[in-house]
């Protein structure tokens, strides 16, 4: 899954050069010029399609070889390479970003047609807004709560657990499905997935109470917000996209459903060129929060069920997907530091006298994590050709009761175990701890497949 990263490396010809603090800090923000598809929905922990750029530029990647994203995410690598005509694979297990990557390489809606139908569709959801009295004739976003005794949509018992609380309030969750039943009744095959995107963004980033730092937390409530407005804005920016994007063809894009640890099972033998992507760091983040406002309205998660089921099948990065018959730690039992660095943990959780259940997990999932890595890499062997180039960005973390955990470091040393050659450790850029205030390092590990 892709990540919050930055981009430099002092002296290395596949990186921009930076060399003043405020680049270091600014190389990880999606540039203007690349707004342009990227934007249609994005994680908060994307890394910038720069990025992207620079190793296939490095790696000298052509039409006609194959790009593969393990944990693609909202679609980065995927986008970069279908712009450069270049054909990508990749693989995603969370459900709203895989949905999410599908649409963002998906090229084919007719712009003046999605415009069209897009000002039907928020007609459409105005004037049955209006007919329920919760819409007012002029500024929408500013009238009057409705009357209380008036119904509003909601959503089921069982998907508001999933949420966290406040996530979204009363009144703009009614619009925001007064607009998804428009789009239901008035639905065209061949826009609708694009305009299903642009709603899942009007959620999280308008109609929601949702705010992103470090985590993902809940601010101060909106009353109200002009959920239709915000949707067709967004559906008219895809539709200049589109238009701009120029006449294809376009190399096909494959996104598939899975777990990225075993990915032999999806994709072809032998038939990778190079590999750009960014896994989950051990950072105690669960990722599936980021998505999960958009995700339950959309119905891409139902229940705590469904829930459970998308987090069997992620590398276990955080204690809320660790599970009693998890065996990836079996992949790295004979590490010795791997196996240090979870007894240091767990010495210090004693020292500390943390007791509770999450946090006498700390060790087992540092454990688990560096092995769904191994697995991970181990099968992803498979399908690289022979002298196939990798890219990981991944971070440095201290989050386990400020253990220092080189994720790049140690993720070399597991490289270099399953016969991978290191190419380089390039540092991308570094980050200040918030608990700590040290510097962590987040770096591009580069590997050669020899075969």
């Amino acid at each position: 899954m892709e990540q919050l990263q930055a981009g430099t490396s002092y002296g290395n010809p596949g990186l921009d050069s930076v060399d003043r603090p405020d680049a270091l800090s600014s190389a990880n923000k999606i540039r203007i010029e690349d707004r342009s598809v990227h934007d249609w929905y994005r994680f908060v922990l994307s890394f910038p399609p720069h990025l992207v750029r620079n190793y296939l530029t490095r790696f000298k990647i052509r039409p006609g070889q194959v790009v593969l994203d393990p944990f693609c995410g909202t679609g980065t690598t995927l986008v970069e390479c279908k712009k450069r005509r270049i054909r990508s694979l990749g693989v995603e297990r969370n459900p709203m970003a895989c949905f999410a990557s599908h649409v963002k390489t998906s090229w084919n809606p007719d712009a003046a047609a999605l415009r069209h139908h897009a000002r039907q569709i928020a007609g459409q959801a105005s004037q049955r807004l209006l007919q329920d009295g919760t819409e007012a004739e002029e500024l929408p976003f500013l009238s009057e709560l409705p009357d209380p005794d008036r119904q509003l949509m909601t959503l089921a018992p069982d998907a508001w657990k999933l949420l966290l609380k406040n996530s979204i309030s009363p009144l703009p969750l009614h619009r925001v499905l007064v607009l998804q039943e428009a789009l239901i009744e008035h639905q065209r095959h061949d826009l609708n997935c694009h305009e299903t995107l642009a709603l899942a963004k009007t959620i999280v980033f308008g109609a929601g109470n949702l705010h992103f730092g470090p985590e993902v937390g809940v601010g101060r409530p909106k009353k109200d917000a002009p959920v239709a407005d915000m949707w067709l804005r967004n559906m008219l920016i895809m539709a200049e996209d589109l238009e701009e994007l120029g006449p294809g063809p376009f190399a096909p894009a494959d996104v598939l459903d899975g777990d990225a640890r075993d990915v032999s099972g999806l994709i072809e033998e032998g038939s990778v060129d190079a590999v750009i992507t960014s896994p989950p760091y051990p950072n105690e983040k669960d990722y599936t929060r980021t998505t999960r406002l958009e995700s339950v309205i959309l119905g891409f998660m139902k229940d705590k069920a469904d829930l459970r089921a998308i987090k069997q099948d992620l590398i276990r990065s955080n204690t809320r997907n660790v599970y009693k018959d998890d065996g990836d730690d079996t992949w790295v039992r004979d590490h010795e530091e791997i196996r240090g660095i979870c007894e240091a943990i767990e010495k210090r959780r004693t020292e500390l006298g943390k007791t509770s259940g999450f946090e006498r997990m700390y060790a087992r999932v540092t454990k688990l994590y560096f092995g769904g890595m191994a697995r991970h890499l181990g099968q992803l062997r498979r399908v690289l050709r022979p002298g196939a180039q990798l890219a990981y960005v991944v971070g440095d973390q201290a989050s386990y009761l400020q253990v220092m955990i080189k994720t790049g470091e140690l993720l070399k040393s597991i490289a270099q175990s399953l016969g991978y050659e290191i190419v380089s450790l390039d540092l991308f850029r570094t980050r200040l701890a918030t608990a700590t205030k040290q510097q962590l390092r987040e770096e591009v590990l580069v590997l050669r497949w020899k075969g």
